[in-house]
């Protein structure tokens, strides 16, 4: 049954929100070709490109063209037409792309955090480029407003993906087109969509609501709202279309509304007008609109797949729903509820949904003084050595264990065993190793089974970099006016089960998480707010996320170089993909493997992502000077430092910052703790 919901038609009509003023979107006729070019007497370099962005100048050189491609196809079905088309198309659009001048990022069957890392890059490369253009094939859905853009999957775990898997997995297009438009302000900005523009959810429902479009953007959608994208024996109608435009020097070199036209027309010939191409656009000079674009050629081609680019099951949706429901009516995670609620908000278990959601917050809010050592300085059997009061010496000290660690200097026995951490269906692709340290000067531990705490004492420093990533721009000092703590090791597995056993905390992922002494991971902003929650109301301390000014003030340590031990990445200092062993792909080290920051802090760069409290923001403009959280109402993508085992050295630099939807749980991400000291 979920296989072949895997195969729903998934892309809706775009709900781009943009922070600044964009031009509401109205349906009408698009104007004569003519109106493409700004009526200024000065025509500008913008207007140039506007009127013929894919034409290859004559003296060979071009404006600054880059270009993000992605062509998922790996939904875990083998006779998924998209399969094999949608890796192709990226491949040969790519390919198309790079003839005409333009600098290329593709990405084929990408994860969901390998999107983000391209359109990461692509943004940074768009800072100075003249026309950015975003091309995507594959699945997406249009739920509650948002459109998401489907990673892929392999085999292995397609079955397992549930529909709130994928409403928490997919990534908005929102945050492509932001990405575009925040890296330059007034550039053009093309993005083209291969995708079919229903509602996987309620099929029946074929009327959308029109997008708005930011200034200088337009979207060519390979077919109409509520309508099919169709494949071909090697390309998707639409791409095999664009394709054959691209490769004709005369077409490519016409402006935009006329290669579109010429693409549409091939494409309603090819399918007998079944399929019609869809344009948003709102562009200088011209008023935004949106419209089907008109051809009178009628004729059709059997050798086109209908419905392939998202195929449509014969299930009502009814069906649908019901398969929906199957699949979290067991789950402990309220966001699973809410991904219901958001497909289908009065559904026939809606009420139920709610009732659940109401009861799994009451139970992580409910106090969990069970959970609580009662001696504060009783260490737990299986505790991590990480133990303040550990005496082993930090060189040499690494030894592997089996669910024990190093014994504590402390002449109390152990009183309170640590909750038995979830079981799990797959072995530990890590083998568990606890590794020692000695204390740090005024370290503290409000309980056992409690994070150790690193005092951190107030100062100033320079947050951001001069690099040609916007985001950490402008540099500007930031004044930390009182000391707070700070978690020596990010939150570990055997932590965060502590608040499970309390009924506070949402199980763990068994297959990420199977080492006791790694950092908990596979977690959204959502779920560390639930940690921190329980932590304060258990040891009654105010505990939090760091600000992202304590956290950057925290790794860097008083030091100003790119990372906290120089200016170049060195072998065996983080744990990343090219920082040295050990380094293991299927996760992250223990914590602690690596040597610590100059203020005793362990793993602030590399091992996982750590969520901070701060919405993001685009760039350091308007930025507190105070290092308080910089927060904005209904914030959904929050801040995440310091990069992971998975990611290279150039995301460890102590500056550098990403983001990711507040309530989406992925593998690389997990948290670390701070306390306020009053």
């Amino acid at each position: 049954m979920w296989r072949r919901f895997l195969l729903v038609c998934m892309v809706g009509a775009i709900q781009a929100h943009w922070d600044s003023a964009g031009a509401a979107a109205r349906r009408e006729s698009i104007e004569p070709h003519a109106a493409w070019v700004a009526s200024s007497p000065k025509p500008t370099a913008q207007t140039a490109l506007l009127a013929s962005p894919f034409a290859v100048s004559r003296d060979g050189t071009h404006s600054r063209r880059v270009a993000l491609v992605i062509g998922n196809g790996e939904y875990g079905n083998a006779v998924d037409p998209l399969r094999s088309n949608a890796p192709r198309d990226a491949r040969s659009i790519g390919d198309a792309l790079r003839a005409r001048g333009f600098e290329v990022i593709a990405r084929t069957n990408a994860t969901a955090q390998q999107m983000l890392e391209a359109i990461g890059e692509f943004q940074r490369r768009l800072s100075t480029g003249d026309l950015g253009l975003f091309y995507f094939a594959g699945h997406g859905m249009q739920i509650g407003g948002q459109t998401l853009l489907l990673p892929a999957a392999s085999d292995a775990r397609a079955d397992s993906r549930a529909p709130a898997s994928l409403l928490n997995s997919g990534v908005e297009l929102k945050t492509v087109l932001h990405a575009m438009q925040s890296a330059r302000a007034g550039r053009l900005n093309l993005v083209i969509l291969d995708t079919c523009l229903d509602n996987p959810f309620t099929p029946a429902a074929v009327a959308i609501a029109g997008p708005e479009v930011s200034a200088n953007t337009v979207i060519a959608y390979a077919t109409a709202p509520g309508s099919f994208a169709a494949d071909g024996s090697r390309h998707g109608v639409y791409t095999g279309a664009l394709l054959r435009a691209l490769r004709d020097a005369d077409t490519s070199a016409q402006p935009l509304d006329v290669l579109f036209r010429h693409v549409a027309a091939e494409v309603r010939a090819a399918t007998g007008g079944m399929q019609q191409p869809w344009l948003s656009v709102a562009a200088p000079a011209i008023s935004a609109s949106e419209t089907a674009i008109e051809s009178s050629v009628t004729s059709y081609d059997p050798a086109i797949t209908p419905r392939s680019r998202g195929i449509m099951p014969k299930e009502s949706g009814e069906q649908y729903e019901i398969t929906f429901w199957e699949s979290i009516k067991d789950s402990n995670y309220p966001a699973d509820y809410e991904a219901y609620l958001k497909a289908y908000p009065n559904g026939r278990f809606a009420p139920l949904a709610h009732a659940r959601i109401d009861r799994l917050r009451a139970a992580a809010s409910s106090p969990a003084v069970s959970a609580t050592p009662a001696a504060p300085s009783a260490a737990p059997a299986a505790q991590s050595s990480h133990a303040a009061q550990s005496t082993q010496p930090a060189q040499g000290a690494r030894p592997a264990t089996q669910a024990s660690a190093a014994t504590p200097a402390s002449a109390h026995p152990a009183a309170a065993p640590s909750p038995a951490p979830p079981a799990t269906t797959a072995a530990a692709p890590l083998a568990e190793k606890a590794v020692a340290h000695p204390p740090s000067a005024g370290e503290m531990r409000d309980c056992a089974a409690c994070p150790i705490m690193v005092p951190v004492p107030a100062g100033s420093f320079a947050m951001g970099s001069n690099t040609d990533d916007p985001s950490e721009k402008p540099v500007h000092r930031v004044n930390i006016g009182a000391p707070f703590a700070i978690g020596k090791f990010p939150v570990t597995v055997e932590q965060w089960n502590v608040c499970v056993a309390a009924n506070a905390c949402p199980k763990l992922t068994p297959q990420s998480n199977s080492n006791k002494f790694a950092p908990a991971r596979d977690l959204s902003w959502d779920d560390a707010q639930q940690y921190v929650k329980w932590l304060t109301r258990t040891t009654g301390k105010p505990y939090r996320l760091p600000s992202e000014a304590e956290w950057e003030f925290a790794d860097r340590a008083g030091t100003t170089t790119a990372y906290w031990w120089g200016e170049q990445m060195r072998k065996g200092t983080a744990n990343c993909k090219d920082c040295g062993d050990p380094w293991h792909k299927e996760g992250p080290e223990s914590v602690g493997t690596f040597a610590a920051n100059p203020l005793g802090l362990y793993d602030m760069n590399g091992g996982v992502w750590e969520w901070t409290a701060d919405c993001w923001h685009n760039s350091y403009q308007g930025a507190p000077v105070d290092g308080r959280v910089w927060d904005t109402p209904g914030c959904e993508m929050r801040v995440i430092r310091g990069g992971s085992w998975r990611e290279g050295g150039d995301y460890m630099l102590s500056a550098t910052r990403f983001k990711y939807s507040a309530g989406v749980r992925q593998s690389q991400d997990g948290f670390r703790v701070v306390k306020d000291l009053r």
